[in-house]
């Protein structure tokens, strides 16, 4: 039985020594971690782009005069419910972006080749722990195997989250994130043609009663399509207001939620391993 679980620990810590010599792991992580990383970026820089087009319509005012009565129209108002909103969401997508790079950062440092070579001693420490000629005190056993867990969970901790990270968001949140963010860029693209567009009619010199009486017609009917445009960009704003709610939970998930899911199970599965596996020294 002992030689079972001596000959299991030793192949367990060669896989873990390929896998951090081959750097195929690194390699994986470190791909979907530029990818989340770019994605952040986007998607922070359309937040901004919608927050700043939102900055300008609040000082746009839409006059016309329908028969010779003046209205108007501030687009300002009709914003200014989901501002607020974008602008939170402008500070989530900072907060969200850096803890991507951070995540860059951090998994450059674990696949450092020091990390790598630590590991590979706690490897050889194992296995000659584990098969050393007339045996070794328990202790020394428990120790050898304690230092490889440690080493293990600081190479590999960073690309498993990652890894399992990038799986969950595949499967489950990035149609809904592209969703999402194509709305938003709907929306800023329609609010910032709308303060470019010069809309309102200046009276003219009518000469007759017929001419006083096409002004009076232009004028209403492009009063009743601004009116008609307005309204769509309230529904453009309610719906930019819930996609930006998603997103802000989708991204919460993708840099809090998940990691500290997947990190949580990777040290309860490290413990559950060296508990069982102290019994090596049985």
């Amino acid at each position: 039985m002992n030689k079972r679980r001596n000959i299991a620990w030793t192949l367990a810590a060669i896989a873990a020594a390929a896998l951090a010599l081959t750097g195929a792991a690194d390699s994986v992580s470190d791909d979907y971690a530029d990818q989340a990383f770019k994605r952040g970026l986007v998607t922070f820089a359309i937040a901004r782009a919608l927050n700043g087009v939102i900055s300008v319509a609040q000082g746009t005012e839409v006059a016309v005069e329908p028969g010779g009565v003046g209205v108007n129209f501030t687009v300002g108002q009709i914003l200014d419910p989901i501002n607020d909103l974008v602008e939170q969401f402008s500070s989530v997508m900072l907060v969200a972006t850096s803890s991507l790079g951070l995540q860059n950062i951090l998994l450059n440092m674990t696949g450092w080749w020091g990390v790598t070579a630590a590991l590979g001693g706690a490897v050889l420490f194992l296995i000659g722990a584990v098969w050393w000629p007339g045996g070794v005190s328990a202790g020394v056993k428990t120790l050898a195997l304690r230092l490889f867990l440690v080493m293990a969970f600081l190479r590999f901790a960073l690309p498993v989250l990652i890894i399992g990270t990038h799986i969950v968001f595949s499967a489950f949140l990035e149609e809904e994130h592209d969703a999402a963010t194509a709305v938003l860029e709907a929306t800023s693209s329609e609010i910032k043609e709308f303060n470019e567009e010069q809309t309102g009619v200046e009276p003219g010199e009518a000469s007759s009663f017929f001419g006083k009486l096409g002004e009076a017609i232009g004028s209403s009917i492009e009063s009743l399509d601004v009116s008609g445009r307005i309204e769509r960009l309230k529904e453009s704003a309610s719906s930019a207001s819930e996609q930006i709610v998603n997103l802000i939970v989708i991204f919460v998930m993708q840099t809090i939620i998940l990691p500290l899911a997947f990190l949580w199970l990777f040290v309860e599965g490290l413990k559950g391993i060296a508990s069982r596996a102290t019994r090596i020294n049985d």
